[in-house]
């Protein structure tokens, strides 16, 4: 009895490369976090249209992952995209910054007053504590722009130990929206080192820590509204029409 034939051999193909998507993903990422930072930073001034081959080679990268990056931050709304000539750094005026510190205002007090009812560790606190003395050390050295990034980190840290990751990823969106323009007024101020602004902070933990949740959304509260009032002081003081 003969054996049963045995199927033809098919022309071998290579195997796939699992590692593939995820260093095309951190590839991605990597696009991502440097244009958002030129972008937040004014490297890539408010208003300005650039090639995406200028990106690519400002940049050092392949076309694919820039791509998916400026979907990203168009998505954000830090830039649009338009088919053929590039992006287009979106610029924010008076107007775009109340909209936006309306919904910090919001939702950053919302999370204070959620952290307080937890209520928050020890450990959880002294985070925005170690937070605050990195602010009082850049303060002490008159690097204003340091301390701004810190101050940005314990807005945000306050939210993300509330564990709302919904919120924390709205917030985060809007923070860097403000960002450029809160760079622009800090440094127009007469008096630019905000004492003000740390005295706050520093009762914002406190009460954090006394678990009160009325007097930490309070205070969180007023503390973004008097930033906004004083950023949109210098805006039309100044009678800038875009940041």
């Amino acid at each position: 009895m003969s054996k049963p034939a045995r199927p033809a051999i098919e022309a071998s193909t290579p195997a796939p490369n699992p590692h593939v998507g995820p260093l095309r993903q951190k590839s991605t990422d990597r696009v991502y976090e440097a244009l958002r930072r030129k972008v937040i930073d004014s490297e890539l001034a408010p208003g300005s249209q650039i090639l995406e081959q200028e990106l690519a080679i400002m940049l050092g990268v392949s076309r694919t992952p820039l791509r998916e990056a400026l979907v990203r931050l168009e998505n954000e709304g830090l830039l649009e995209i338009i088919p053929r000539h590039g992006v287009r750094i979106i610029p924010m005026s008076a107007a775009d910054m109340r909209e936006i510190y309306q919904v910090l205002v919001s939702l950053e007090s919302t999370a204070a007053a959620a952290l307080a009812s937890q209520p928050p560790s020890d450990a959880a606190l002294d985070e925005l504590e170690a937070i605050f003395d990195r602010m009082d050390t850049f303060l002490k050295k008159e690097d204003i722009t340091a301390w701004a990034r810190e101050d940005e980190r314990f807005h945000l840290k306050i939210v993300e130990l509330a564990g709302n990751r919904r919120l924390h990823e709205i917030v985060s969106n809007c923070g860097d929206q403000a960002h450029r323009a809160r760079m622009f007024t800090l440094r127009l101020q007469t008096h630019p080192q905000p004492a003000q602004s740390m005295k706050e902070h520093r009762q914002i933990i406190a009460a954090l820590r006394k678990r009160d949740a009325a007097k930490a959304e309070s205070l969180l509260r007023s503390h973004r509204e008097r930033g906004l009032a004083r950023q949109i002081d210098i805006i039309e003081r100044y009678r800038f029409t875009q940041l």
